[in-house]
């Protein structure tokens, strides 16, 4: 699977509030988590924003909160992946969960700019920055992985697997 689009650059310690502020926590519809994603660190993001872009931050992406609102909103405002140094544990697992593909890459996170045209393949664990004509490799995401993203997420993939168990 792969993914092209432009790069939103954020930086270190991103947490689960500020990529879905709580006082929009009450509702889980994903239309309208999308139009409030990122808000408190760039408050125009959801409008900026065209389906397939990458977000691109430093180290620590997700933490805070356990929250699945903040890749759900990611997700679906059409944000196609996410690269960074490191994410927190519980935004990684959640992340799969429902579906959104995230790959690590130091190196990735700090070469690439903002607007940067972004090209990602899943399988092969490659990110390619084509403004700047550079590759990064990273590890591919786990066949396992990919048969969550391709389904859609957790929810998705064990209702397939019900329904071909039938």
């Amino acid at each position: 699977m792969t993914f092209k689009g432009n790069a939103w650059k954020f930086g270190s310690d991103i947490d689960t509030d500020a990529i879905i502020p709580a006082r929009y926590l009450n509702t889980s519809d994903p239309a309208e988590l999308a139009k409030h994603c990122m808000e408190d660190a760039d408050k125009d993001f959801a409008k900026k924003i065209k389906k397939g872009d990458i977000i691109v931050a430093d180290k620590n992406f997700g933490c805070g909160s356990s929250r699945e609102h903040a890749p759900i909103s990611i997700k679906a405002c059409g944000v196609s992946c996410v690269i960074a140094k490191s994410f927190a544990r519980i935004f990684y697992r959640n992340a799969f969960n429902i579906g959104l593909p995230i790959l690590e890459s130091p190196e990735a996170s700090e070469k690439i700019k903002e607007g940067d045209e972004i090209e990602v393949d899943i399988e092969k664990g490659i990110i390619r920055n084509l403004a700047k004509k550079e590759e990064y490799k990273v590890n591919p995401i786990p066949a396992f992985m990919q048969e969550l993203i391709n389904a859609g997420g957790l929810m998705e993939w064990t209702k397939n697997k019900i329904q071909k168990s039938k």
